[in-house]
């Protein structure tokens, strides 16, 4: 053998580096999204995930590190401004030659509108499969449907050099007025945001994401497709495993932290019977309580469920005096590890939290 043949192991290796190396730099928001980008990024490179795991998407400070990889991004993924609003003009200032995929606002995303209600009407169980679109007349398929949004003006230019940033400790759960009303206090578009927790849509986006990254990077175009065909093998599992998970506890009855969850909801038939907060971005008003504990007496309620990011003590003024059971429903998988795997474990450990709770 030639001194100068070079082994296949060691070929294959630096092949894998150059890929990794040629691959475009991308920067996504939230780990949900994340997940679905690093899956379908899968041997060719890793995206950097933006809002660090534990805070909140709404409200968010930049560390220097996460404004570099937006100014370092040739492609930005991100749910768009109804989640995370101040994103808009980081984007803008850090990564203007950016390409930008607003999810939300993806051809085939499907999308449902605000219930601003504490109560939500109760429904009928097992009328669809698991990821379908069922009756909502409010679902829309986002094709500017943005037009209408409005939200508070946020700056946030520039890199912050404080390294501690928001880990869903720095809400300002100052006063609030008792009305209704004021529960809807802070400013958002017309569509509830939450839109990857459908399966339906996640295994839209793989096909978005893998388009995006193809036009930037032809080369790997046939690794993004396989991948995202693969991944929509997989959460399409997932889903049949979620509703094997759902199906023993379907006639129980839940409420909610904060209205997250309702596009879960409509993919497993599964409704939630009231929300405690409309928003994690506002504390709810003595009314809301009110009617989320006669919801509780009214209608047997089995489980209540709070969220780690946020102050226990409102679950606790809210279970006074009530029988049912808590647990912890986590929208964003804020105790997995961020990558390819977090989005269909997300989507198990929803499932389990739930049926746990409920049985």
């Amino acid at each position: 053998m030639s001194r100068y043949l070079i082994p296949l192991s060691l070929t294959t290796s630096i092949l894998a580096g150059a890929a990794v190396a040629d691959a475009p730099n991308v920067a996504v928001d939230i780990a949900p999204v994340h997940s679905l980008v690093a899956r379908v990024m899968e041997g060719v490179g890793t995206p950097a995930l933006i809002v660090q795991q534990g805070a909140s998407p709404h409200e968010y400070s930049l560390r220097p590190s996460e404004a570099r990889a937006l100014q370092d991004a040739d492609l930005v993924f991100w749910m768009g401004e109804d989640l995370t609003p101040w994103m808009e003009d980081s984007l803008e200032t850090l990564a203007p030659e950016a390409e930008v995929t607003s999810l939300l606002d993806s051809e085939g995303t499907v999308l449902l509108d605000f219930r601003e209600d504490a109560l939500f009407a109760p429904h009928s169980h097992g009328d669809k499969a698991p990821g379908e679109e069922g009756d909502h007349d409010h679902a829309e398929h986002a094709e500017g449907g943005d037009d209408d949004h409005a939200h508070e003006e946020h700056s946030d230019d520039e890199a912050h050099d404080n390294e501690d940033h928001a880990n869903g400790d720095d809400h300002d759960h100052g006063d609030h007025a008792e009305s209704h009303e004021d529960d809807h206090d802070h400013a958002q578009g017309d569509h509830d945001p939450h839109a990857w927790l459908s399966p339906e849509n996640a295994m839209t986006w793989y096909n978005v994401i893998a388009s995006q990254l193809s036009a930037a990077d032809p080369d790997n175009a046939g690794a993004y497709f396989a991948n995202a065909a693969a991944a929509r093998e997989e959460v399409a599992a997932v889903s049949a495993e979620v509703a094997a998970t759902l199906d023993p506890v379907r006639d129980s009855r839940f409420i909610v932290f904060h209205d997250a969850y309702q596009y879960f909801e409509t993919a497993f038939d599964f409704p939630a019977s009231g929300a405690i907060s409309i928003s994690d971005a506002s504390d709810p008003s003595p009314a809301r309580i009110a009617e989320i504990q006669g919801r509780i007496a009214d209608e047997g309620v089995s489980c209540v469920l709070s969220e780690p990011q946020f102050n226990p003590r409102v679950v606790a003024t809210v279970m006074d005096g009530a029988e049912a059971r808590t647990s912890v429903l986590d929208p964003l998988g804020s105790d997995l590890e961020p990558g390819a795997g977090l989005y269909p474990q997300l989507l198990r450990n929803l499932a389990t939290s739930l049926a746990d709770c409920l049985a």
